[in-house]
Parts: structure tokens; C-alpha cells; sequence
């Protein structure tokens, strides 16, 4: 396996220098055709390596997609860090940001709350979150075209995880439609009963939903409805972001002159 893994690598390598022949792939891993093909067809199903009309293979694009997830990550890290920290004193609860990457809402940053030394939450940096069972799964899935999210959505099971999840399509569906509307999302313990969450969007320059910041309680802290109190400052700090990332709010309608 690891031998496989790093003809890959070298072939991913070798096609970013320049257009790369079946034979020199080949020649390169010290192989026969067919084993090479069989490695490039594998690469390039996941976009990793383009094939050329000329036959040849070259960088795919999948390649430069992760390079700008992961470049765009770090960059959102650094515009949110003071922000969530600055979130995390004044609410005194657990902050995170997540981002979708591939196909995947993941963790890119998390502030601990010295309130849950005694609980640990299972929330880690880089680890998945639930889809479907958070806040800012809502958030982020509600903003993304349809398509998009169908695909997304096409192989989850809506597992009832606790008696306030959202364990079926159609009820989901109606939720983003409100989260949406709404600007911001809630967590009633629908993937651990004991967990709470409030959650807002972060915007790009273009206005396009890119992350989701929320915080996060333990119902023995704060209840949902105590945790709500803190919304307006989650949504001044997802907003202050936003700012950072290059978003400006649209103006709000003129109201007619009586």
C-alpha cells in the first residue's frame, strides 16, 4: 500500500512539471504500461490528473482545488482568530468555526470553555460535524445551492440520533428554508442531547456563505433558550468577520417618504 501511494505521488508530481506520457509514467515508477495506466486512470477519476487531447496527462484540477481549500482555510483561521476568541470571553461558552471541505463540515478552529473542564465536548479541530444534526451544518447546508446540497445529502441516513433530531428530509428541508430566512441556526441537543448550539454564517467577499461560527453549551451551563441570549453576539461576529473576508451588507430598503 504505501508503495502504491507513493507512485502516486511521484506521478502527481512529475504531471505539475510538465505534460506526462503513459510511457515516461511507466519509466518514472519503473513499471509496466499497464500497472502505470491502471495508477493514472485512478488519479485522474479523482481529478487528481487530467488526461490532454495529445494523450498526455497533466495537474487536474482536484489538485488545485484542495491547494485553495486548504490555503483558504488557513487565511479564515487567521481573519476569525481574535473574533471567536473574543466570542468565547464574553458568552463563556465554546466557540467553533467550521468550513465545508470536500464533502465534508469540518472544525477549522475551536475555543475551549474553562466551563466544560469537567465534560469534554467530542468537537476536535479537522474532525467532522454532523450534517444535518447542528447548527452549523444548518447554516452552511441552507446557503448552498440545491444541487449542491442534493448531492451532499444524496447518501446520508437521517439517523434520530435524540428525540429533537431532524431524522427526515422533508422536515430538514423546511428547517433550512427558516435558517435561511432567518440568518442563523440552533442546535436543540439533536446529535448529543446534552449539547446545545447557536450558529451564524460567515460571508466572502462575494456574499457567498463560506463558514459557520457557533457556541456551543452543555445543557447542565446553558439551557437552548439561555444560550439564544447570546445570538445577537454571534451574529456581530460572524458579521465582523464577514467584514475582514472583504463581505459588505447590502443597504437596507429605503422606506417610502410619507
Amino acid at each position: 500500500m504505501a508503495q502504491s501511494i507513493q507512485r502516486a505521488i511521484n506521478l502527481i508530481r512529475r504531471s505539475a512539471e510538465h505534460p506526462l506520457s503513459l510511457t515516461e509514467a511507466a519509466e518514472v515508477l519503473g513499471v509496466h504500461k499497464s500497472t502505470a495506466l491502471r495508477i493514472l486512470q485512478t488519479l485522474e477519476a479523482a481529478r487528481f490528473v487530467r488526461k490532454t487531447g495529445a494523450g498526455t496527462y497533466v495537474l487536474g484540477s482536484g489538485i488545485i482545488e484542495l491547494a485553495d481549500l486548504a490555503i483558504g482555510s488557513m487565511d479564515l483561521r487567521q481573519f476569525a482568530a481574535t473574533e471567536l476568541r473574543q466570542l468565547q470571553r464574553q458568552t463563556g461558552h465554546t466557540v467553533h468555526l467550521a468550513q465545508l471541505t470536500g464533502d465534508e463540515i469540518i472544525y477549522i478552529d475551536k475555543v475551549d470553555s474553562p466551563a466544560f473542564d469537567a465534560v469534554k465536548l467530542p468537537s476536535r479541530i479537522g474532525r467532522a460535524v454532523s450534517l444535518y444534526a447542528s447548527a452549523v451544518g444548518k447554516v452552511i447546508l441552507a446557503h448552498l445551492p440545491r444541487e449542491e446540497r442534493d448531492r451532499l445529502l444524496a447518501h446520508v441516513a437521517f439517523e434520530r440520533y435524540t428525540a429533537t433530531t431532524l431524522a427526515d428530509r422533508e422536515a430538514f428541508e423546511a428547517a433550512l428554508v427558516q435558517v435561511k430566512e432567518q440568518g442563523w441556526a440552533a442546535d436543540n441537543g439533536e446529535h448529543d442531547a446534552y449539547v446545545m448550539c447557536v450558529g451564524a454564517p460567515v460571508r466572502d467577499s462575494r456574499g457567498q456563505v463560506v463558514a459557520a461560527l457557533s457556541i456551543t453549551a452543555i445543557e447542565v451551563i446553558a439551557t437552548l433558550d439561555q444560550l439564544m441570549e447570546s445570538l445577537p453576539l454571534v451574529l456581530e461576529t460572524a458579521a465582523r468577520i464577514s467584514q475582514e473576508l472583504g463581505y459588505t451588507p447590502p443597504d437596507p430598503p429605503q422606506q417610502p417618504v410619507a
